[in-house]
């Protein structure tokens, strides 16, 4: 991989883009706050910014807070964008918070390499190694323990059964094919098929990076990236394949402008009942219901279609998880905090009140919602698994593939120059 630092100039760049002064980024690192009294104040930045998350998270903070008296708790909650942005900014400048979120893979990797990031492997192996094992994997790098997860999941469609029903789409598609005449049918009854947050580029990836997964297989997109090389006829395909769909216009009206999560946005659109699918995470649920009124029992769940011909499989998933990492040189209250957030206590409020999937066994018997039981079924069986592209490769390759998918949704990229700038920025990166 090259050098794993960024670059001065790439740092301040991305510090102007996020906003931060040196103000905002002197807040972060170094040594954790002791007051005069004894008291620890340990920083956690997430990016639980949507009810009833937001909510439940402060809640747990303010519970291990009373547990110990010593310790403070400084929650930083910011939106997925924001985040990513200003982490990018934190990363360059060598000073990371003493909790931050995480999703693993190449991102988490850079900082890892870069020494920012606690080696958790000893300080955490007491209770870490009774969390399930799929979950743990995007934050296992050279065989040590970088993260701690409290969510794992994947991405696919979520629906609306009354609009089905009034299209005439009496099951969810299990192929391309026909996925795209269940959006036929949907635009001839007059309903939009599909709600996307053009704005902010990730959610279009995830069209892209499934259809590569099914055009060429579950394994394809890593050994892609390995061999820095995207031009191979599979990936041109699958964005064929999404240039077919984009040519149906199936998106909501302003999409390119559309945010995920605000009260217009590609959540609430489809919780509002203004578009019938959305691609989306296990996460989906809540945030529709958040940011709209939510489906309730009309809401439904299906995985992503497989294609005709392709090597892939419709068991092989794409999705990930969340955790949290630790700055390097986080004091021992910060492991104690993660510990907490990993027992089987918070893991059963998590999953009853905010509807995550658990990454502790016996916190399963709290599902309740057959949506989430049947996202959770869907990874049981599970015969591949990809993490997100933004976060299993390096930053600058996962945003070239956003950036790039984006262009093409928009009709400025071909499918084939989608593959060729990817391939271009992996070359460089590497």
């Amino acid at each position: 991989m090259g050098d794993p630092a960024l670059s001065r100039r790439g740092f301040l760049a991305a510090s102007a883009a996020a906003g931060l002064g040196a103000t905002a980024l002197t807040a972060c690192g170094g040594d954790s706050d002791r007051g005069a009294s004894g008291t620890t104040t340990i920083e956690w930045w997430n990016i639980s910014t949507t009810q009833p998350a937001k909510s439940v998270w402060a809640a747990l903070a303010r519970k291990y807070e009373a547990q110990n008296p010593k310790v403070k708790i400084k929650i930083v909650q910011l939106e997925n964008d924001a985040y990513k942005s200003k982490m990018t900014a934190l990363t360059a400048s060598g000073k990371l918070p003493d909790i931050f979120h995480t999703w693993g893979g190449g991102v988490l990797k850079q900082q890892v390499d870069a020494g920012l990031v606690e080696d958790l492997t000893d300080r955490t192996k007491p209770w870490s190694e009774g969390l399930l094992p799929v979950a743990k994997e995007p934050y296992l790098i050279d065989d040590k323990v970088y993260g701690i997860p409290f969510d794992i999941g994947m991405i696919g469609f979520w629906y609306n059964k009354a609009h089905f029903a009034e299209a005439g789409i009496d099951q969810p598609p299990t192929t391309w094919d026909a996925f795209l005449d269940a959006v036929r049918k949907l635009k001839d009854a007059k309903i939009t098929p599909l709600a996307l947050a053009g704005k902010e580029k990730w959610p279009g990836m995830y069209y892209w990076a499934y259809l590569a997964m099914r055009t060429a297989g579950a394994d394809a997109l890593q050994k892609a990236y390995e061999a820095e090389d995207f031009t191979g006829t599979p990936f041109v395909e699958a964005g064929e394949h999404l240039d077919e769909l984009v040519g149906l216009q199936p998106f909501q009206k302003g999409f390119l402008g559309a945010a995920y999560s605000t009260p217009t946005g590609q959540a609430a659109t489809v919780g509002n009942g203004k578009a019938a699918m959305e691609l989306m995470g296990q996460w989906a649920p809540t945030v529709q219901a958040d940011a709209g009124k939510g489906l309730g029992k009309d809401l439904g769940f299906f995985p992503f279609p497989a294609v005709d011909g392709g090597k892939g499989s419709i068991t092989e998933v794409f999705g990930g998880g969340g955790g949290h990492a630790l700055r390097r040189g986080a004091p021992q209250e910060a492991v104690d905090f993660l510990e907490f957030f990993a027992s089987e206590a918070t893991d059963l409020e998590l999953v009853e009140k905010t509807g995550v999937l658990p990454v502790v066994p016996a916190a399963e018997k709290a599902i309740a919602d057959p949506n989430i039981k049947a996202v959770q079924a869907q990874l049981k069986a599970a015969t591949g698994f990809q993490l997100y592209l933004d976060q299993a490769y390096a930053p600058a390759v996962g945003q070239e593939v956003n950036d790039s998918v984006a262009a093409l949704i928009a009709g400025s990229k071909s499918p084939g120059q989608v593959a060729q700038s990817i391939t271009r920025t992996a070359k460089e990166e590497q």
